[in-house]
C-alpha cells in the first residue's frame, strides 16, 4: 500500500468531530465511501466536490482496508 496515500487523511479534535477528514478539508471518509457505495464513480465524486483529488478517494480506500486490517489483527 502506498503510504503516502495515508497521509491525505488527517484527523483533527475540532472538525467534524474528529473523524477522518480528507487533507484537513471537511469531506470525511466516511462520506467518501458512502458515496462509492451509493454508485457513485471517481470522476462523479470530483465533479461534485472539485477541491477533492482522484487520489483523495484511493487514499479513503486504502485508509479503509488499513482500519479492517487492524481490526481483524486485533480480534485474532
Amino acid at each position: 500500500m502506498d503510504s503516502s496515500l495515508l497521509q491525505r487523511i488527517t484527523i483533527e479534535p475540532g472538525k467534524r468531530s474528529g473523524k477522518p477528514c480528507i487533507r484537513g478539508l471537511r469531506i470525511t471518509v466516511s462520506d467518501v465511501l458512502e458515496y462509492l457505495a451509493a454508485g457513485m464513480t471517481e470522476i462523479e465524486i470530483v465533479a461534485d466536490f472539485p477541491e477533492l483529488e482522484r487520489d483523495d478517494i484511493r487514499a479513503c480506500l486504502a485508509f479503509a482496508a488499513e482500519r479492517e486490517r487492524r481490526l481483524l489483527e486485533s480480534v485474532a
